[in-house]
């Protein structure tokens, strides 16, 4: 889609195309537009002038035309000195969407227009990321889950973390223990110092980063093609204290993991029996602890030999009984072929 907007709509946000001017200026007046409204002219999207309604995918809510203003004004800048004449066109679209930003202001709460943004496209994640490592001063909280983290994934985030390095800001980062078999994880600990504190738990939850304790970034998808960016307080302060939780939990990665107590079952194995014994499936198990489908066979399948099981069944009670299953030994057995369930929640 990017190339098509680009060839049919060869602009930028200072000159709107009139197909595009009139898209815009409704959903300004109207708080929103349908998606499909924006389908014949993607240079909006394209432009990042519409952008996902967080509460309704199928709909497209207008960017602020201050924060067009303050976008576009970094770009028209550095390239002032090759045309004097774009920073005068610019100017002067600035000063109409601000005119049509009284009305936006007029529609939305303030205290809520930029507490949630949807980030559609994985350009927009990096710009909004980029911007947020600017503005950090302090500290940076990320949690990463999955397994051994590929290379591409660290040298992704590494001339944000370097930036961050320079200027100070501290940052503590949260891994699943199988990251600790990474050699690109420890050479990227590294090369960090002690700017870096990595901790490992056998599984976190779901990829989140936290800028100064004001901004963070979740997934939207899960592909990871979209993303949230959160500034209300009460959100952020929560995912902060459910940050430092798991920190607690979490152990140094310079120190060992613990003993099972039990010969012949290594930790992982143990975290294996655990979410056996709460009736999940051996590839929901495999994701929460970031290792391949095959590799939480092979563990299962090693656990059934040193704990003599002859069956899925006669295993679940063998975990319950050395106390395997994260309670006290002779524990009724939970069985292990029932399908995953969730239990109720109450609020």
């Amino acid at each position: 889609m990017a190339g098509h907007g680009a060839e049919e709509h060869p602009h930028g946000a200072d000159r709107l195309c009139e197909a595009g001017d009139r898209v815009y200026s409704r959903a300004v007046r109207r708080g929103r537009v349908p998606r499909t409204d924006a389908e014949p002219v993607p240079c909006l999207l394209e432009l990042a002038l519409l952008h996902p309604d967080p509460d309704d995918m199928a709909w497209l809510v207008p960017t602020s035309p201050q924060e067009v203003m303050t976008r576009l004004l970094r770009g028209v800048y550095d390239e002032v000195n090759e045309s004097q004449q774009r920073v005068g066109s610019a100017v002067a679209a600035f000063e109409w969407y601000a005119g049509l930003g009284r009305q936006l202001n007029a529609l939305a709460a303030p205290a809520e227009g930029s507490a949630i943004r949807v980030l559609d496209g994985l350009s927009r994640i990096q710009a909004a990321m980029d911007e947020a490592t600017e503005a950090c001063t302090t500290e940076v909280l990320t949690v990463q889950p999955g397994g051994i983290r590929r290379e591409a994934e660290l040298t992704e985030g590494l001339h944000r973390a370097l930036t961050l390095r320079g200027r100070g800001v501290r940052m503590r980062d949260l891994y699943t223990h199988v990251a600790r078999h990474g050699q690109g994880l420890l050479n990227y600990l590294e090369l960090m110092g002690d700017t870096v504190e990595a901790r490992t738990l056998d599984e976190v939850i779901d990829r989140l980063i936290l800028f100064d304790r004001t901004v963070a970034f979740i997934p939207a998808n899960s592909d990871r093609t979209m993303a949230l960016e959160l500034r209300h307080p009460a959100l952020v302060e929560y995912l902060v204290t459910v940050f430092e939780r798991l920190w607690r939990l979490a152990i140094p990665l310079t120190a060992p993991l613990p003993d099972t107590g039990i010969e012949g079952i290594s930790h992982r194995e143990q975290s294996i029996a655990a979410l056996l014994a709460e009736g999940h499936q051996d590839a929901v198990i495999a994701e929460r602890l970031g290792i391949s489908v095959r590799t939480c066979r092979a563990h299962i399948a090693r656990l059934s030999e040193t704990l003599g099981a002859a069956s899925r069944t006669q295993l679940g009670v063998r975990i319950a009984q050395v106390g395997l299953d994260g309670h006290r030994p002779g524990r009724p057995a939970t069985a292990l072929t029932a399908p995953d369930q969730e239990s109720p929640t109450v609020l």
